[in-house]
């Protein structure tokens, strides 16, 4: 054998003599194999929740009057429970939350449904008007704020677009043999998405306002057992009456679709921006965004609700009162959304 040959079998041999050896070492130690961690109390980690991924419209249909269906199709989608939303970033960078209506089991494709919102912020006319079959976008997520828990026996409450979380729990309710019942409450029939396909998997009550007014939502729920789970999805006049039907002590469990009225409370305080240099006063009735945004207008901000991530700022210094629906146990520790957390104290520090 020539030298040169021997000296690389040689190394090749001993090379692999090493990695067997630290194999041997690292199956022995106690840690061998790595225990599970636990899901963080506040979420799941954001590299996987939020990482960036591209899908392609394969599919545009209109389920109901002013309601676009849209299937996305892509490679590595992550799986989903019924309950779940998609983070969909627009071609203008805006960044909306979109409740999956489809099948959990299609490992290839989301589906999902959009009513456009004549006076809103402007992400639901964009879905509409700009994103038609061979559009590529970009996704994140999936999430889940509004899963579907074990149960005997469940009560679904829906209004017209906040049928689309409520289709799948249905659906998985129905195949594990559950007990269910569905109120499917809209303006009017041709305004109710995915109308047929619900009244097809039975003991749903349909209730359409031009042809019998107001659901009566104290009657459907009149007799609910305390072992029954009640989730309800819809405008926040329905939700309201879902709560109110309930006994005292229940509570059914809710998907807002609309921002939330900014909560405010906790009290004035002032945020220094130590980069900038600057120091601006937030008003109890007023989000860390808006304060900032005065001083700093080009600060990236979406969803304005919590659960987007685009506002994110590092926390250098002051306690953190977080509202938001993202960040993990370990990003809170020095990290905050801007648009919906606060300040506890009389002061905090960005790195902004």
């Amino acid at each position: 054998m020539p030298p040169r040959l021997r000296t690389v079998v040689v190394a090749a041999g001993a090379a692999l003599l090493v990695k067997r050896a630290l194999r041997r070492r690292v199956q022995a130690s106690p840690l061998w194999p790595l225990p599970a961690l636990e899901e963080p109390v506040s979420g799941r980690s954001r590299r996987s929740s939020t990482a960036r991924r591209r899908a392609l419209v394969t599919e545009r249909t209109a389920p109901a009057e002013g309601v676009v269906r849209l299937r996305l199709e892509g490679t590595g989608l992550p799986p989903w429970e019924p309950g779940a939303h998609l983070d969909l970033v627009l071609p203008s960078g805006l960044v909306r939350q979109y409740s999956l209506c489809g099948d959990p089991a299609e490992s290839d494709a989301y589906t999902i449904a959009a009513r456009l919102v004549e006076d809103g912020r402007g992400g639901s006319r964009e879905v509409h008007e700009q994103l038609h079959v061979g559009t590529e976008v970009e996704i994140r997520g999936p999430r889940n704020r509004f899963p579907l828990v074990a149960a005997r026996s469940y009560v679904f409450v829906a209004g017209g677009i906040g049928i689309t979380p409520v289709l799948p729990m249905v659906r998985a309710a129905r195949a594990a043999g559950a007990d269910w019942r569905l109120l499917y409450c809209g303006r009017s029939r041709a305004a109710m998405p995915f109308l047929d396909e619900v009244e097809e998997l039975g003991s749903v009550t349909v209730v359409a306002e031009d042809e019998a007014g107001l659901p009566d939502v104290a009657a459907f729920l009149g007799d609910v057992p305390e072992d029954t789970e009640v989730y309800c999805c819809g405008p926040d006049g329905l939700m309201d009456a879902v709560g109110a039907a309930l006994p005292e002590g229940r509570a059914p469990r809710l998907e807002r679709f609309a921002p939330a009225a900014f909560a405010g409370g906790g009290g004035a305080f002032e945020v220094e921006l130590r980069r900038s240099g600057r120091t601006v006063a937030v008003a109890a009735d007023q989000s860390v965004l808006a304060a900032v945004r005065a001083e700093v207008p080009h600060v990236s901000y979406s969803c304005e609700q919590g659960f987007c991530g685009t506002c994110q700022q590092r926390v250098l210094e002051g306690e953190v009162d977080h509202r938001d629906e993202l960040l993990t146990d370990g990003e809170r520790h020095d990290s905050m959304l801007i648009c919906v957390s606060r300040g506890r104290g009389g002061r905090l520090v960005l790195d902004l």
